[in-house]
């Protein structure tokens, strides 16, 4: 495989933008398959190919294939939209080299978009948009552009314009090679190029001036050739924007309905033409010296020098645990044997596959750029192999935390096992998805990133593994936060005959702002000895081991700073178990003065609906302590933007579903925590109270 010709691709968007529908026509064109299926036909789509995907007609988890597209080989990779599973997207966007940014034509920049903007940043992932579903009633693409480049701050110029629109969109114009293009066929499979219509060659004309102008701020070759007004060749103008993209600096935008089997085959055009190949992006490893420093390394996909891949998703089924990888470095060979950076342990990799949905064709080796999938590895999901051990580390993903949690149990004593077993596989599978015991309760407690994210979890245990579980009511994850600095002086003392125990800490506990990027910081500030260096590591883990539990209602504590600023030393009694006894104590007894509130997580929600029924959501809103930040109509329907603490939200889609006869939807996003009201708190604590005296 020729890396050059290799594109790494995934496809994202806000729920019900059209991914799905979208990758089953980029399969259909490629010759991947040959009928087309619906998210919400009987079948349902080939990417969604769990059975609660097809019932529900959403995406769940990821989805990964391979297709040729001329002399290119794509790999795709379709992606959930819901905000639960976004850790889907997260690990996706960590391994690919580029993302079609789907939008729908009517709802534009919705709240998941904003989201997946944010990781594809994170993860430095060149993007084009395509504007879908132009054949609804209200497409507007030329608002979603204004919406992309004041939303999501990005400059976005569109690449062709719509030939009609809503019922009537018939195909697309081609600015740069100034034709007018049209799809033929039961499918839409036949591009024909025609002359652009005379009624738009004005408009044609004007949108391609303005393309290049655009372009010009990237080229000096560029800029020269329009100031002394001669002819751009087309050849130039794709150099100058893959450019551009490359250096996330520039999105171009296409068009279509891919519903109505329009506008994807210039879409499979532009990710060959413009995005960037495992070549062009060089990504870079972490290599520790024997100092300890962290020295960077630069990764060519080069089958000749030693392989470096990442465990990026892990997915176990009836054949065994299935390992996605891709692999940066080198190449991985069937029954090879490579080094898990983490444990140092090598493993044999027996059988190397490439997916295509939850289809399996094998291989006899991978080489630097691919994504494929190994069978029976036991590792994590973000682990590096390589082919020596200490050979690099590549940086892992970010992983949101949870914002909610509730109680599980087997409904019959018999199902223990089979519920354990299922709650360690999912763990594995899902990082955002937590399993912890409540110490006091005994309960099983499962956190994840909001109610359908849990409601699937619940659905495939009982399905996958047949086991009846129950549920307890859903819990807020609250954390408790100091609102003024508190000082400490605190001496360890014991001597129980032998050597006996002594530390000395002093120094104070600070607020840290809501907006840093840490819940806890520590600090010291001891000069002249007066602790040694080696017992400084211990303070800081007797402070962080009283984080899990604050003294208010035993929920985490976060905005934290410790500052030591002193402290003394026995030479014989002083010892790291001392400096950490003495560190809790300082806990235990400062931070109660630090005057610690709760603090409830808040959720960013935007519900769209008829907009006759605007007054009853709003009001519905306000209710639950909601607030409404802004609110847009389009057409017949109205989006609502706003806030609304999460414990407020539980229930809603069906108290949604009925104000707005069925109608409205809404998506979730966790935005911030923020302070709970007074009143609330109080009840809160009483209640955390009680539930401890009843488990004692």
């Amino acid at each position: 495989m020729d890396p050059s010709k290799l594109r790494n691709i995934g496809v994202s968007a806000h729920i019900d933008s059209g991914k799905t529908t979208l990758s089953e026509r980029i399969l259909y064109y490629a010759g991947r398959i040959h009928r087309l299926r619906e998210v919400h036909d009987g079948g349902g789509a080939t990417m969604d190919h769990m059975e609660l995907e097809k019932e529900r007609g959403i995406t769940i988890t990821s989805a990964a294939t391979q297709v040729r597209w001329g002399e290119a080989t794509i790999n795709l990779i379709d992606t959930p939209g819901h905000v639960d599973f976004t850790v889907e997207v997260e690990r996706s966007l960590r391994v690919l080299d580029g993302a079609i940014l789907v939008l729908c034509a009517v709802g534009g920049v919705q709240a998941q978009s904003l989201t997946i903007d944010r990781q594809m940043r994170r993860y430095h992932v060149p993007r084009l948009a395509f504007i879908n579903k132009m054949d609804r009633v209200g497409a507007n693409p030329e608002k979603v552009v204004e919406q992309l480049r004041t939303k999501l701050n990005c400059d976005a110029v569109l690449m062709q314009l719509p030939i009609g629109r809503e019922a009537d969109f018939q195909g697309v114009i081609d600015l740069i090679a100034e034709r007018a293009l049209y799809f033929d066929g039961p499918g839409g499979e036949r591009v024909r190029g025609e002359e652009i219509p005379s009624e738009m060659a004005d408009q044609s004309r004007r949108a391609r001036q303005q393309l290049l102008e655009a372009l010009s701020m990237y080229s000096d070759e560029l800029m020269e050739l329009l100031l002394s007004e001669e002819e751009v060749p087309p050849e130039l103008i794709y150099d100058v924007i893959r450019s551009a993209v490359a250096q996330l600096e520039f999105t171009p935008v296409f068009l279509g309905s891919a519903y109505r089997n329009k506008g994807v085959q210039p879409l499979l055009d532009a990710v060959v033409r413009l995005m960037p190949s495992p070549l062009d992006r060089r990504a870079k490893a972490i290599v520790l010296d024997k100092e300890g420093g962290r020295n960077e390394m630069q990764l060519v996909p080069d089958p000749q020098k030693p392989a470096v891949a990442m465990a990026f998703k892990i997915v176990e089924d009836a054949y065994g645990a299935l390992t996605f990888m891709r692999l940066y470095q080198g190449r991985l060979v069937k029954g090879g044997a490579y080094v898990n950076q983490r444990t140092g342990r090598r493993e044999r990799m027996g059988r190397i596959v490439r997916m295509h949905a939850d289809q399996r064709e094998e291989v006899e080796e991978a080489r630097g750029g691919d994504i494929v999938a190994v069978l029976g590895l036991d590792c994590a999901s973000g682990d590096t192999y390589a082919s020596e051990p200490n050979y690099c580390t590549l940086e892992s993903m970010y992983v949101p935390e949870p914002v909610i949690r509730m109680a599980i149990a087997p409904a019959a004593r018999d199902g223990a096992d089979r519920l354990s077993k299922a709650l360690h596989r999912f763990r594995r599978e899902d990082p955002t998805l937590r399993v912890s015991t409540d110490e006091e309760t005994g309960e099983t407690l499962i956190a994840g990133m909001g109610e359908l994210h849990l409601e699937v979890y619940v659905e495939r245990i009982r399905r996958e593994y047949g086991v009846a579980v129950e549920v307890g009511p859903p819990k807020v994850n609250y954390r408790e936060a100091p609102t003024r600095p508190a000082e400490f002086n605190v001496k360890h003392r014991k001597q129980t005959g032998g050597s006996g125990q002594y530390a000395h800490v002093v120094g104070r506990l600070d607020v840290l702002p809501e907006d840093a990027p840490e819940n806890f910081i520590f600090e010291e500030h001891v000069v002249g000895g007066r602790i040694p260096k080696q017992f400084i590591p211990a303070v800081e883990k007797g402070f962080r081991s009283m984080l899990a539990k604050g003294p208010i209602a035993k929920y985490p504590v976060v905005n934290l700073a410790v500052h030591l600023d002193d402290g003394s030393y026995h030479e014989v009694d002083s010892s790291d178990l001392a400096f950490q006894t003495a560190a809790r104590t300082a806990m235990r007894e400062a931070f109660p003065r630090t005057g610690p509130v709760l603090l409830e997580p808040v959720m960013k929600i935007e519900i769209e609906c008829p907009s006759q029924f605007q007054g009853a959501v709003v009001g519905n809103l306000t209710s639950r302590r909601g607030i409404v930040l802004g609110a847009e109509v389009s057409g017949p329907d109205v989006r609502i933007e706003g806030e609304v603490p999460l414990a407020e939200t539980f229930g809603y889609s069906t108290d949604l579903r009925s104000m707005t006869q069925g109608q409205g939807t809404f998506t979730l996003e966790f935005a911030r925590y923020k302070r709970l009201p007074r009143n609330l708190e109080e009840t809160l604590i009483a209640e955390r109270r009680r539930e401890a005296m009843a488990a004692r």
